[in-house]
């Protein structure tokens, strides 16, 4: 049977934490990567046998990484602190790491906001490469979103991961601020620019296409609410690019 190291990157995820290492401490081995967090993110990991690591935040696909070469399995499996992987997941990767016919496999994700699954939208089935074997697959080194790129045939997983997206409204307008200001960042190393036209109708569009093309309507009050924070979230990010490019040098956070 072939062995796998889950690779989780963690900062005060007390909160989330246990029940994710619940899900899956029947891996061979879980590496935590933890940028200094204050509360009991690690003291929990290692109640679980987690190896944990304390080291400065160097980005989300460069903390992933580093992560995963510390891996001793030849197959990783990244989850993040608020996701969960449940029986019938883990049964389906252990066939398909033993059929060894794929470099990498996309699994699904079920996403909650607060309590509720939200099934459209855009939301769902959400598929990301989680599952990879070590020597065909790497994260991308973006400041967010990162993703895997494989080298290598990649499959499909049919089973969800629970993603515990965002506790309420407040959560995601925190995270909001931290995630626009890292995508602005990245659109400026880009050399991309933003204009009147990004800042007033890319939020347009935005809010049209997850409430009205991915049918965020269906999920009523839910739907309106999420379209209009995406909205709200890429009008932070143009308009922060937008400070970037004509007051450059300011100290931004």
């Amino acid at each position: 049977m072939e062995k796998i190291s889950v690779t989780i990157i963690a900062l005060n995820e007390e909160r989330n934490i246990r029940d994710c290492l619940e899900s899956v401490k029947w891996a061979d081995e879980i590496l935590v990567s933890d940028s200094g967090s204050t509360d009991r993110t690690a003291e929990i990991c290692r109640e679980y046998g987690a190896n944990v690591t304390t080291e400065e935040w160097l980005g989300f696909g460069r903390q992933k990484n580093l992560c995963g070469d510390r891996a001793r399995n030849r197959w990783i499996l990244n989850i993040d602190a608020d996701e969960r992987v449940t029986p019938e997941l883990k049964e389906e990767i252990e066939r398909a790491v033993k059929s060894g016919d794929k470099a990498g496999y996309y699994v699904p994700r079920r996403n909650y906001f607060g309590d509720k699954w939200v099934r459209r939208c855009g939301w769902y089935p959400d598929f990301t490469l989680r599952l990879y074997r070590k020597d065909s697959g790497r994260f991308i080194d973006r400041y967010v979103h990162e993703s895997v790129a494989v080298n290598g045939p990649r499959g499909y997983l049919k089973n969800p991961l629970i993603h515990r997206t965002y506790k309420d409204v407040s959560d995601y307008l925190t995270r909001m601020q931290r995630y626009s200001t890292l995508a602005a960042e990245e659109m400026l190393n880009q050399g991309k620019n933003a204009g009147f036209i990004d800042i007033l109708f890319r939020p347009v569009y935005t809010f049209l296409k997850m409430y009205i093309l991915k049918r965020g309507f269906l999920d009523g009050s839910t739907g309106v609410i999420l379209s209009t924070l995406y909205a709200s979230y890429t009008l932070a990010k143009y308009a922060k690019l937008w400070e970037m490019k004509t007051r450059p040098g300011q100290d931004r956070k």
